[in-house]
């Protein structure tokens, strides 16, 4: 049977780093958030279901309005997680339809709101991404082009590390790109 990991961590931590590390010695990664986002756009359950809940402007000629959905979910917490109330059922039917066709000892299931969707449940072991908080927000303003503002209020959404900590079995310090590939490769020999 196929070990189910989760990777998690706040915006910015490295999660994606991290994986494609693992992705180096052959563990088949699942990121959930860019799973989600295809899934936004095929899928005509998630389609209907976020029209009915935002309003027509939710898709445009590209797909997802995803600046629409930003401005009207990310202050409204009750919002939030109605939408997750539609999205992540999909997303987890899909994982699992991606677990059953996979074959190395373990796969890793990359998701930012692993804790705070629950979807941490399902797996077997967790691994928390951490990176120092002022770092994350430098990474992520420049990687999306975005004010500090806006990338403190999507921290708002996220749990703080602390309290994922709590729950994970593995933590890995995201700082020097060297240490953190030493401690993906100790780690992977401990799951395989």
């Amino acid at each position: 049977m196929i070990k189910i990991v989760g990777i998690t961590g706040g915006i910015g931590s490295g999660k994606t780093t991290v994986a494609n590390i693992f992705s180096d010695f052959g563990v088949p990664i699942y990121n959930a958030d860019i799973e989600a986002k295809k899934l936004t756009n095929s899928s005509p359950v998630i389609r209907n279901s976020l029209i009915r809940l935002l309003g027509t402007e939710t898709y445009n000629e590209e797909g997802l309005n995803r600046k629409f959905m930003a401005d009207k979910i990310f202050n409204d917490k009750n919002l939030l997680e109605k939408v997750n109330a539609i999205i992540h059922p999909q997303v987890a039917e899909h994982f699992q339809q991606w677990v059953a066709q996979q074959d190395f000892s373990y796969v890793l299931k990359e998701a930012a709101i692993l804790f705070e969707s629950g979807s941490y449940k399902q797996c077997d072991k967790v691994i928390l991404v951490t990176a120092p908080t002022e770092a994350r927000i430098l990474r992520v303003m420049k990687r999306d082009m975005v004010t500090r503002e806006e990338v403190e209020a999507r921290m708002k959404n996220q749990w703080e590390d602390e309290k994922k900590r709590e729950l994970s079995d593995f933590i890995i310090e995201n700082e020097e790109l060297s240490l953190t590939e030493k401690q993906v490769r100790d780690l992977h020999q401990q799951l395989i």
